[in-house]
């Protein structure tokens, strides 16, 4: 897709929030970040809005509850409303559960839910070859034990690569932008 048709797909979904969601290690930065270089929209990694005591449990290699998570996902909805108001944003977040991604569009006119899959052993295996400051392998179980699949969001098989994956982000989009005029 050309750079004058991503500018027209920019316009249209602007402040709009679009979360790139999965669990760790399915992608979501890497796609979250192509897609807002291509759209002008802006990125935010939820890992950046961590309290520093959901941080130091992880590094532990304990993982986090509902209640660990209930501040930072506060934070996030916040951002998100203050973002709505001005460009939109780009959001990669795990938001595992339903009443989390309740929670994270809550009051935000326009939301869109990009769920990234895989398989636990694709996913386990990224995970082994890259360096991230607190999650690691060990905490991927436990973050499929959480994740409750959404039944509204554009699900994409993360074994497409990057550039395809942001093309079917792209297209939907699009799609979502025709049905409505």
């Amino acid at each position: 897709m050309d750079k004058v048709v991503s500018k027209i797909i920019y316009c249209s979904i602007m402040k709009a929030v679009i979360y790139i969601m999965g669990v760790a290690g399915s992608g979501k930065t890497t796609i979250a970040k192509l897609l807002s270089a291509e759209t002008a929209i802006p990125f935010f990694d939820a890992d950046d809005f961590h309290p520093a005591v959901n941080i130091l449990k992880m590094k532990a290699g304990r993982p986090l509850n509902d209640e660990d998570r209930q501040p930072w996902l506060a934070v996030l909805n916040k951002l998100a409303a203050e973002q709505a108001q001005l460009k939109g944003a780009i959001i990669a977040c795990s938001a595992l559960k339903d009443k989390y991604r309740l929670l994270l569009q809550s009051g935000i006119a326009e939301c869109k839910w990009i769920f990234l899959q895989g398989s636990y052993g694709v996913i386990y295996a990224r995970m082994k070859n890259r360096n991230h400051q607190y999650m690691t392998e060990q905490l991927l179980q436990s973050q499929f034990e959480s994740l409750e699949i959404p039944a509204s969001a554009l699900v994409i098989d993360i074994n497409n690569e990057p550039a395809e994956i942001v093309e079917i982000i792209r297209q939907h989009l699009s799609e979502k932008i025709a049905t409505r005029s």
